[in-house]
């Protein structure tokens, strides 16, 4: 059984406002001078941002467990190559 998501349209218009927050908080970041922060804090801010559009605009936060599952899984394997990746350059 699915659920309703007679969400409106005030939630559209909140996840817009707090998107351009988040879009301001990478652009302070990118100001400021963390050192190989600056790159995670951007990295975790874009993340969100991410979350936020697919749960809300692309409607997945309504979706049954298969659909999540399609969603998630090459997300896993983003996170094993880059991974991979950085073992590969850090250890040298």
């Amino acid at each position: 059984m699915t659920k309703e998501h007679g969400t409106g349209y005030g939630i559209y218009v909140i996840v817009w406002i707090a998107l351009l927050v988040l879009t301001g908080a990478t652009v302070a970041v990118s100001y400021a001078n963390l050192g190989l922060m600056n790159v995670a804090v951007a990295l975790l801010i874009a993340s969100v941002k991410a979350s936020l559009v697919a749960l809300f605009f692309m409607h997945l936060k309504f979706e049954n467990k298969l659909v999540w599952t399609f969603a998630l899984v090459p997300i896993f394997f983003l996170l094993l190559v880059v991974g991979g990746t950085l073992s590969d350059t850090l250890f040298r």
